[in-house]
């Protein structure tokens, strides 16, 4: 069911989980300090090109791990077409691509006990006050890896409810999708309960 990590290995896959995850914290933040619209197409442009050069199926992946972000583009394009703001839209919809497509990036070549590690090392400060970490980084990584797959199921389950029906019948899909995450969250904590739990006690 996590199948946001590419099925191909790449270069990315040797940088480590956190330098990976520094790298985009940092190009986050520099990003939103660009106004101009010329080098936000310019670093766009090399987004594509870097997803390119290793190979077309992981463009091609990294292409369809976007796909859910669509309807915040268009709404986001609407808007500033009204308000006669087509620059600052076009600024935005290309911040929010670039940003995604980094952090899908990261989610596509990190494996999820990587992450796990990592996040476990930053939130080690707990342990003083007697909170152990190994549950709450389970539980953000899990959270970064399924949030973007609920909304591609989301976004799918809408599409073939519109198919079928010509009304705006999107709250229709509240239930089915629903009860897919208690499904999802079901096979997760099997998994956990198969390899031995989470546990509660941290080493070091």
């Amino acid at each position: 069911m996590l199948t946001l990590t590419a099925p191909q290995k790449t270069i990315f896959h040797k940088i480590s989980a956190g330098q990976k995850l520094l790298a985009l914290c940092v190009i986050s933040t520099a990003l939103f300090q660009i106004k101009s619209l010329i080098v936000l197409a310019c670093l766009t442009c090399a987004v594509v090109a870097l997803y390119l050069s290793q190979g077309f199926s992981f463009a091609k992946f990294g292409a369809r791990m976007l796909w859910p972000l669509w309807p915040f583009v268009l709404i986001i394009g609407i808007y500033h077409g009204i308000t006669n703001d087509i620059g600052a839209g076009c600024e935005i919809i290309l911040r929010m691509l670039i940003t995604v497509a980094f952090a899908n990036m990261v989610t596509m070549t990190t494996s999820l006990n990587d992450m796990i590690d990592v996040l476990m090392r930053l939130l080690r400060p707990l342990n003083w006050i007697g909170i152990s970490t190994k549950p709450v980084a389970l539980t953000i990584a899990l959270f970064i890896r399924f949030i973007p797959s609920l909304i591609e199921r989301g976004i799918t389950m809408h599409a073939a409810l519109r198919a079928r029906s010509r009304g705006k019948s999107g709250w229709r899909i509240v239930v089915p999708l629903t009860l897919s995450v208690l499904n999802d969250a079901d096979h997760v904590a099997n998994a956990l309960r198969a390899r031995g739990g989470v546990g509660t006690n941290d080493e070091g």
